[in-house]
C-alpha cells in the first residue's frame, strides 16, 4: 500500500524487529517520519535501525522487554525525553506461550506482554498524545479473541488447563476492550484509538512453544498470510487518511469488522481498566 507523506511526525512501534512489526516497519520508513522501533534483542534492533536508514534517515532504536513494567516506564520516558511529540503510537509487541509462567512482576507473561503492556505505554504517553493530536493509537488484537474470556478472578490462569491457548484469547480480548475504553476516555480530545486482527500469520510464536507448536504452525502453513500482508491493515489504521476520525472500532483487511459479544461490553472496558491501573499501579 502507498504509505502518505508524514514528514514532522513521529511514530512509535512496539515489537519491531519480527514478524508484523518489522513489515510494518518496512512499510512506513518511506513516509519520512521519524520512526522509534522497540525490540527486546539489541543486535536485531540494530540491524533493523540500519536497514530503515537506507531508506529513512530518521529511525532509531530503542531496546525494551515489555513483559517488564519497569521496562516499559523507562521506554516511556526515554520517548518523552527524545521526541515532543507523537503522532502515532503502534502497540504490536506480543506473544503466544503455550505454558504459564510469570514475569518480573509476578504477573502472568501473556497478560503482562499482550495486555499491560499496551495498557501501560499508551496512559504514559496520553499526555504526549495529546497534545500532539492528531493523534492515533494502533493496537494490534486478534480474532483469537473470539475464544477468550475475561477470567475476573482468575487473570493469572492459574486454575485453567488450557493456560497458553486460553491465557492468549484472555489478552486479545482484553485489546479490544482496553481500545473501547480508550477511545471512550479520549473522545473529543483528537487522539483516535483503534485495534484490528491482523490474519492468521506464522510470526514466530511457534519458537517459543517447542516441537508440538512447531508442527502446528508447519501444518498450517497454507492458510497462513504473509507478514507484509498482514501489516497492511497495521499501516493502513496507523497512516490512512479515511482513519483519521474513526475510533474505537476493530478493522480486519483495512476495513471495519464485528467482534465478539464479550468484546462489546463497556462494563467489562470500565472494569478491565481499573483493574489495569491496580495492577501496574505496583510498580509505579
Amino acid at each position: 500500500m502507498v504509505v502518505p507523506p508524514m514528514r514532522g511526525k513521529v511514530i512509535l512501534l512496539t515489537g519491531a524487529t519480527s514478524g508484523i512489526g518489522r513489515q510494518a516497519a518496512v512499510a512506513l520508513a518511506p513516509s519520512g517520519a521519524t520512526i522509534a522501533v522497540v525490540g527486546r534483542d539489541p543486535a536485531r534492533t540494530e540491524a533493523l535501525v540500519q536497514e530503515l536508514r537506507a531508506v529513512n534517515p530518521q529511525v532509531e532504536g530503542l531496546v525494551a522487554d515489555l513483559s517488564s513494567q519497569a521496562e516499559v516506564r523507562r521506554v516511556a520516558e526515554e520517548v518523552l525525553a527524545r521526541y515532543d511529540r507523537l503522532d502515532v503510537l503502534v502497540n504490536n509487541a506480543g506473544a503466544l506461550y503455550t505454558t504459564r509462567a510469570e514475569t518480573v512482576d509476578g504477573i502472568e507473561r501473556t497478560f503482562a506482554l499482550n495486555h499491560l503492556a499496551y495498557f501501560l505505554l499508551t496512559t504514559l504517553l496520553l499526555d504526549r498524545l495529546r497534545a500532539s493530536a492528531p493523534s492515533r493509537v494502533v493496537s494490534v488484537a486478534s480474532d483469537a479473541h473470539r475464544r477468550g474470556k475475561m477470567r475476573w478472578d482468575d487473570i493469572g490462569m492459574r486454575n485453567y488447563t488450557a493456560q497458553g491457548w486460553g491465557a492468549y484469547g484472555q489478552s486479545k480480548l482484553a485489546n479490544i476492550l482496553f481500545t473501547r475504553e480508550l477511545a471512550r476516555r479520549l473522545a473529543g480530545t483528537g487522539v483516535t484509538a483503534n485495534c484490528l486482527h491482523p490474519g492468521f500469520v506464522d510470526t514466530g510464536f511457534a519458537r517459543n512453544n517447542g516441537p508440538i507448536a512447531r508442527l502446528l504452525m508447519m501444518l498450517t502453513r497454507p492458510l497462513q498470510r504473509r507478514a507484509e500482508d498482514a501489516a497492511e491493515t497495521v499501516v493502513w489504521a496507523a497512516t490512512a487518511a479515511e482513519c483519521a476520525n474513526r475510533t474505537g472500532q476493530y478493522f480486519k483487511d483495512c476495513k471495519p469488522a464485528k467482534t465478539s459479544k464479550a468484546a462489546e461490553s463497556m462494563e467489562d472496558a470500565a472494569r478491565l481498566w481499573a483493574l489495569s491501573e491496580q495492577m501496574v499501579a505496583r510498580s509505579a
